[in-house]
């Protein structure tokens, strides 16, 4: 298969991975040809890659850190509890938080068994869900991409345990923004980013008061938009003085909102996005959150086209689970003329070439 922009597939193009609903229900099935209809559907709901299958990288697949049924199981778990707290606000939140803390810290556990038993580098990529829903979405994804920080910073279980329960509710404080400034398909303005802003407060107040939910959950929920520097909201902690929690999360935030389909704006590529956080290390983030991070995460997903330093041109065949920016790469060109047998060549034992560029048209 092969990961390519939205905007380039041709009409009869065949999908090489499902597409899903926000409820995990099938919306195109892989082997499906791809009408233009579908495409511009797809275009429209802000899809910016898709896997296609293609004749040279048929054999290469495509993983997802966790099964489907646990995504959804996950996601609903996430919505049922922000539904009730939204419906039924402080008055019940107590009985609320009490009946989901369970549910919550199950999924979290279940997640992480899953990461374990994962051999490959993370990517989510993979996971390709049509949803109007993005806050569930991108809580869950928060949720995989902190606790794959946390294992390689050898957390302990009980730790990772509060930290992904505090990844799960970290942005609960949406919960109490204004629906249309929530789900507002542009950019945001000036004026309703600093209610957006808010969610850190209102997420801190609510958690704080809570007695099933601990201080450093509700921290987590305060402090995931802190910045080193001083530069973050809502009160320009600096340094130490942001939780170890709020520092693991930001990171795992910021990817997965540049990584993420949004319909005002293409995804970045992982690579993309790490980028975004080598800039900010030191100044902005952990560095070694940063490198913990980058350790853990696919830079380069499989099916993706790239340039080579040494000029030839392939696709990324498979990861390296330690070593997630530097992948297996299936040779499919050289001096710009396809060959004829493509052969492999492994970047983490050939360490005198990088990739130079990624293609997705």
């Amino acid at each position: 298969m092969r990961l390519v922009h939205t905007r380039s597939i041709e009409p009869g193009s065949i999908l090489g991975q499902t597409i899903y609903n926000g409820n995990g229900q099938v919306l195109i099935q892989k082997g499906v040809n791809l009408s233009e209809r579908m495409l511009k559907r797809l275009l429209k709901q802000g899809i910016t890659y898709v896997y296609i299958e293609d004749k040279h990288t048929e054999d290469i697949q495509i993983h997802s850190p966790i099964p489907n049924e646990l995504r959804v199981e996950a996601t609903k778990v996430l919505k049922e509890t922000f539904d009730d707290l939204k419906n039924n606000g402080y008055m019940e939140s107590a009985f609320i938080l009490n009946k989901q803390n369970e549910a919550l810290s199950n999924v979290v556990d279940h997640l992480m068994q899953e990461l374990k038993h994962h051999d490959e580098a993370l990517s989510l990529l993979a996971d390709i869900f049509v949803t109007d829903d993005y806050i569930f979405q991108h809580s869950l994804n928060v949720t995989l991409y902190t606790l794959a920080i946390g294992m390689k910073l050898q957390l302990t279980d009980k730790n990772l345990t509060e930290l992904g329960t505090g990844a799960m509710l970290h942005d609960v404080g949406k919960i109490f923004i204004d629906q249309e400034i929530l789900q507002k398909p542009d950019q945001l303005t000036d004026k309703e980013f600093e209610i957006m802003k808010k969610h850190t407060e209102f997420g801190f107040d609510f958690l704080r008061k809570q007695a099933t939910v601990s201080a450093v959950v509700a921290h987590c929920a305060y402090q995931h938009h802190e910045r080193l520097d001083g530069s973050g909201y809502p009160r320009g902690l600096v340094g130490d003085e942001i939780h170890r929690y709020g520092k693991i999360i930001g990171v795992a935030d910021v990817f997965d909102a540049v990584t993420s389909n949004r319909i005002y704006r293409d995804a970045m590529l992982p690579n993309e996005g790490l980028e975004i956080l080598y800039a900010g290390a030191v100044d902005l983030f952990d560095k070694s959150m940063v490198e913990a991070f980058k350790n853990s995460v696919t830079a380069y997903p499989n099916g993706l086209s790239v340039d080579l330093s040494d000029g030839r041109n392939g696709v990324v065949a498979k990861q390296n689970k330690f070593i997630g920016d530097r992948p297996v790469i299936r040779i499919l060109k050289e001096n710009g003329e396809m060959v004829s047998n493509p052969y492999e060549v492994d970047l983490a034992t050939v360490l005198n070439i990088t990739i130079t560029a990624c293609h997705v048209s």
